[in-house]
């Protein structure tokens, strides 16, 4: 089971855009977009058939897992995750720090 999945509300730990929250759009292998993070300048050739236009647009990038941590809302700060098997024999993630599902 991954430990933040699509939709989790996030928060950059480390790197140039530290303290930052957004919501994971996209999960890849160890990398993962989120919303308003991780943007850079892009230069873009335009496609008159596709009606692209050209010029420099703003790209959401993917930024490395370990760089993340998921947003506790009880506590108001990034927290790690764990897994906890239930008694029916579910799995679900649990925050560490007071052991709520996320």
């Amino acid at each position: 089971m991954r430990k933040i999945l699509k939709g989790d509300d996030v928060i950059v730990i480390t790197g140039k855009d530290k303290g930052r929250r957004g919501t994971v759009r996209q999960v890849m292998e160890g990398r993962v977009i989120v919303d308003n993070v991780n943007v850079v300048k892009k230069h873009q050739k335009g496609n008159p058939n596709a009606g692209v236009p050209g010029g420099i647009i703003d790209k959401e990038m993917p930024i490395d897992i370990s760089n993340l941590m998921v947003f506790n809302p009880a506590t108001g700060k990034g927290d790690r995750i764990g897994i906890k098997t239930l008694d029916d024999g579910k799995k679900v993630r649990i925050f560490k720090s007071n052991g709520e599902t996320v």
